[in-house]
């Protein structure tokens, strides 16, 4: 199985939002994409045997990242890609100084905090009523997480 990551630029965007729309109830729209790429945001894409299987958008500032977006396809979800896609968030934040990582998460997405867990953060707060609910009526609480690199 051969893994291969490539930073993300705009030209990607086309072929990436789809997985943002497979993987969320409220997706990124193509220009909210679109200005997290560059400047103080980066993020890589991941293709496994030359497919495309997802990516990661993070933003940098003052020595802390944050991870904003990870999205697997949902057909290859459970295979290891997203704990390949976290390593590599976390590779790519060491090399640009970042000491400090933050994230939220749905409060619901159980699979997802425990990845976070298992991986080194911790719960530190928690925003009520952050996201519009995936059936479209009321809000969904996000779990703030922090991990030290």
């Amino acid at each position: 199985m051969t893994f291969s990551y490539h930073k993300i630029s705009s030209d990607d965007v086309n072929s990436l939002i789809p997985i943002e729309n497979a993987c969320h109830s409220h997706p990124w729209s193509e220009k909210t994409f679109n200005s997290c790429i560059g400047t103080r945001y980066f993020g890589h894409y991941l293709q496994v045997n030359n497919e495309l299987v997802g990516f990661y958008v993070g933003e940098h500032v003052a020595g802390e990242a944050t991870l904003m977006d990870v999205c697997v396809l949902p057909a290859l979800q459970g295979k290891g890609y997203g704990k390949a896609l976290l390593e590599h968030f976390f590779v790519q934040s060491k090399q640009l100084n970042n000491t400090l990582i933050w994230l939220e998460v749905r409060a619901k997405n159980i699979s997802a905090q425990m990845m976070y867990i298992n991986h080194g953060f911790i719960e530190t707060g928690r925003r009520t009523g952050y996201y519009p609910s995936a059936s479209g009526f009321g809000y969904e609480d996000a779990i703030v997480m922090k991990k030290v690199l």
